[in-house]
């Protein structure tokens, strides 16, 4: 309890009389006892894991084994450049999306927010991050060239070389001369679908009330025009459905042979 109370966030805490609830104690204690029972040697976490991963090394002494190394690194922030990255709060790039998706959320990421991928999650040499951040400082680097350079080497790391130059095209032509991607997934229609219903099916929102939310917000466009009605109802056609930046659905009538 002592080395608890010792923590700087529980002693602020004590001394200005506000509430420690017992479940914050009994998360570092499992945690520290995760490192026993799995007889770590090493354990990599979080900056701010630092107390619990100490907290293992206590209790791996008490119970006779030696104590792991305990390794940090920096949070990782998502895509909206504030919160970490979270899939629960949407703001992750996955790493076994498609390359232009992945590509594409890179792009998204606010200028302010390249220095944290930079370090975390590339594999250039600290002299090769410092020219980068030096020239995005004095003006001498455009930010656009610098993710462009940060998202083709993501890619790069998880889908090799040819996917992250295909990638890269797809972003030129879709984004920056506004083009329809070359290959985009195709839906048949038999018949008239509310525009909710077909976002939710084609797999472009994880429920109907987030289909609705995205029509609403004018994320969506049917032909290029955009939809914000929701009781819109899409009839079967030659089209493309557009949802968000990088979603792209082909509609075709179904064929009557």
């Amino acid at each position: 309890m002592q080395q608890f109370l010792a923590r700087d966030n529980f002693a602020k805490r004590y001394k200005r009389g506000d509430p420690i609830w017992l479940h914050e104690f009994m998360y570092a204690l499992m945690q520290g006892y995760d490192a026993v029972a799995l007889r770590a040697d090493v354990q990599i976490g979080a900056t701010e894991q630092l107390f619990n991963l100490l907290a293992g090394r206590r209790i791996q002494e008490l119970f006779g084994q030696r104590p792991q190394v305990c390794i940090t690194y920096p949070i990782l922030v998502g895509t909206d450049g504030k919160l970490r990255m979270s899939k629960s709060r949407g703001n992750y790039i996955g790493i076994d999306e498609p390359p232009e998706v992945m590509y594409g959320k890179v792009m998204s990421i606010p200028d302010e927010a390249m220095a944290n991928y930079f370090d975390l999650v590339t594999r250039w040499s600290p002299e090769e991050i410092e020219r980068l951040k030096a020239g995005l400082a004095d003006g001498s680097i455009h930010p656009r060239d610098a993710k462009m350079k940060l998202a083709w080497e993501i890619v790069d790391a998880f889908h090799g070389r040819e996917a992250a130059d295909a990638a890269q095209e797809h972003f030129r032509r879709v984004f920056q001369r506004r083009e329809l991607p070359e290959e985009m997934p195709v839906r048949e229609l038999s018949g008239p679908i509310n525009i909710v219903d077909l976002i939710f099916d084609a797999g472009f929102a994880r429920s109907k009330s987030d289909a609705r939310r995205l029509v609403q917000q004018g994320a969506v466009r049917l032909d290029g025009e955009r939809v914000t009605d929701i009781e819109t109802t899409v009839e079967p056609r030659e089209g493309v459905l557009q949802v968000g930046k990088r979603r792209f659905l082909r509609l075709r009538p179904t064929s009557s042979e």
